[in-house]
């Protein structure tokens, strides 16, 4: 199989990253949460700049997709006007904060976020890593995002917040959101000095990956060894409505301009890690082309990354093989196809994952990640598509 190349960082809206249909614009919500003013704009300007699809990212940012060179000082000056972009690449590479969509006003979780922003664009904000992120969990939704990738977390306590480092068992307890920035800007420090940045590139689970939890917990500093984590089981939250808004999905987490101008006129929009869209204060969305809006669609048990031509790295189309496996599954079994091994569109392990080979076939995994051993290889993808039943059956890797 070929080797894909890890670049070790994200595409930004200044930093924009080249891929087969164009430079790929990341938009990073500021808390997650789009105005209609501003989803509006971003429908225009990724139609007038770009190939008019925008892609939801597992880290809760909006990328518009197509965008020529030429095209991109207008498209960053339209995005401005809007109140989108930062100052500087740096910032911009520093702020990566997932904030849980089931916040309510008054709840701390928009307060926290905001002091995230400004502690990780200040002139002593720790240099971290393109990948390094955070996350913010509610109060009426603890430990929601325990399954999204992120290294620093904050998470509701009894006493106020928990920061902790992911992976690690135990974290600091702080009563005020004023002082979660503060912790966690110290936290990102420790993990700095702590030798967790090698050639640029660094995560917090991969801190002595080989001791025992007790043993890496104990190189904590001393306040970060004060609350226990809850690991309580992680989910995904449904389509449909909630007391909040309407949470919709999409294929592949992909939506077209238009769709998302529409969903802009029946209110804010907060954008989930999860690829959904959570349209605040909805009660109910029309079904219209491109919108899931039922849970039991079988398109919500598969994902898949862009896939070739889409993506330069993808040694196969990917799209098309999960959309005809997808009513095959069960409604527990989830399926990743990964155009390569890098698994960009699920870093996690999944029940079922197929991953693209230099030969135009594909490699079966079960319960891991796009990286891992496969249990079976060189798959055709056409034979897959007519005989979806290869996926259960078991064969030895040789």
């Amino acid at each position: 199989m070929s080797e894909p190349i890890v670049k070790g960082w994200c595409p930004g809206a200044l930093r924009p990253m080249m891929s087969g249909d164009g430079l790929v614009v990341r938009i990073r919500p500021r808390g997650g949460r789009l105005t209609p003013e501003q989803a509006k704009g971003i429908a225009v300007l990724s139609a007038r700049h770009g190939n008019g699809l925008i892609d939801l990212s597992a880290r809760a940012n909006v990328q518009l997709r197509g965008v020529t060179e030429a095209e991109h000082a207008p498209l960053i000056e339209g995005l401005s006007a809007l109140g989108l972009i930062d100052e500087t690449t740096e910032a911009e590479s520093r702020r990566n904060i997932v904030v849980t969509p089931f916040w309510r006003y008054g709840d701390g979780t928009v307060e926290i976020a905001s002091a995230l922003e400004h502690a990780l664009v200040a002139p002593d904000a720790p240099e971290l890593p393109g990948k390094f992120g955070f996350s913010v969990d509610s109060v009426f939704r603890p430990s929601i995002l325990g399954g999204v990738s992120a290294d620093i977390r904050i998470t509701p306590h009894c006493e106020g917040w928990l920061v902790y480092a992911d992976s690690f068992i135990t974290g600091a307890v702080v009563d005020t959101p004023e002082v979660v920035a503060e912790a966690a800007m110290e936290l990102a420090r420790w993990f700095i000095s702590a030798g967790g940045i090698v050639d640029g590139r660094g995560r917090m689970a991969r801190l002595w990956p080989n001791e025992s939890p007790a043993r890496r917990n104990q190189k904590l500093p001393t306040r970060f060894q004060q609350g226990g984590v809850n690991f309580a089981a992680d989910g995904i939250a449904s389509v449909g409505p909630h007391d909040i808004g309407f949470l919709v999905g999409f294929e592949f987490g992909q939506i077209t301009a238009e769709t998302m101008s529409f969903l802009a006129e029946n209110g804010p929009l907060r954008i989930t890690p999860w690829r959904m869209v959570l349209v605040e204060g909805a009660t109910a969305l029309p079904a219209i082309p491109g919108l899931i809006t039922d849970p039991a669609d079988p398109m919500l048990r598969v994902t898949a990354c862009t896939g070739a031509p889409g993506c330069p790295q993808a040694l196969v189309e990917t799209r098309p093989l999960a959309r005809a496996l997808c009513t095959f599954l069960t409604p527990d079994d989830r399926l990743h196809v990964s155009g390569c091994a890098k698994g960009c569109a699920h870093p996690g392990p999944t029940p079922l994952t197929l991953v693209g080979r230099a030969d135009g076939t594909v490699d079966l995994i079960r319960g891991g990640t796009a990286a891992d051993t496969p249990s079976r290889t060189g798959l055709l993808p056409a034979t897959l598509a007519t005989n979806p039943a290869l996926l259960t059956e078991t064969e030895d890797a040789p």
